[in-house]
């Protein structure tokens, strides 16, 4: 249950404005709210060849713990659904969550679907009690973008360095990056399509770099 007087800043773009008024509740409000000005064009005309939008309401929690400890793997397993990814850039997945390696000895979960502010860790941090580790929800601070299509490849490669041929990174894979200047975490969840964990600060910048390197490859 969200305290009372606790703003839970939504990532919500499917209600195109601000809830702000609402009488009651957590105001549900996007991080990508102000580039509105781009987005209803680009999801207008949004075509087979490239299509951005925002997953709403993921829970996102980061885990530090050691995989030497058997208490701390096998608390993370029966909270989370399965055991935190060993090998470097690789996923892990539960039935209700994805596990993203970020390092030896840190990790991302992130919920499949829309859930409640807060859930994962206020199960998972009481289990991690007593043990070398920590949870933390950084839900508020983050975004997810979906991004899919038939050039949506190039359009990445516009501004990020990395590889993106599918033999050498596809599904089941992870990597943080960069998107010109903002950082991102990047998971590709089909062979034309990623999720961009992005943060909530670089939002607005992002949607709008993105969407203006797609334009002379979507035209």
């Amino acid at each position: 249950m969200t305290p009372k007087g606790y703003v839970r800043m939504w990532n919500e773009t499917r209600n195109q404005s601000s809830v702000a008024s609402q009488a009651a509740g957590p105001r549900l409000e996007s991080p990508l709210i102000g580039a509105q000005d781009v987005l209803k064009p680009h999801q207008a005309r949004a075509s087979q060849k490239f299509q951005l939008r925002e997953r709403p309401f993921l829970d996102l929690v980061n885990v530090r713990g050691e995989l030497s400890d058997p208490a701390f793997v096998e608390a993370f397993e029966r909270v989370v659904g399965c055991q935190p990814p060993a090998r470097p850039n690789t996923v892990a997945r539960g039935a209700d969550y994805d596990v993203l390696w970020l390092g030896p000895d840190e990790w991302l979960v992130r919920s499949n679907g829309p859930v409640a502010a807060g859930l994962l860790e206020g199960k998972l941090a009481p289990a991690l009690v007593g043990l070398y580790a920590a949870a933390v929800d950084i839900g508020s601070g983050y975004t997810v973008l979906e991004i899919s299509g038939e050039r949506v490849r190039d359009v990445l490669a516009r501004g990020c360095p990395l590889d993106l041929h599918p033999r050498l990174f596809g599904v089941g894979q992870c990597a943080q990056s960069h998107y010109f200047k903002a950082s991102l975490t990047l998971l590709p969840t089909g062979e034309q399509s990623y999720d961009l964990v992005i943060r909530r600060s670089f939002a607005d910048y992002f949607c709008r770099i993105m969407l203006d390197a797609a334009a002379p490859l979507v035209s």
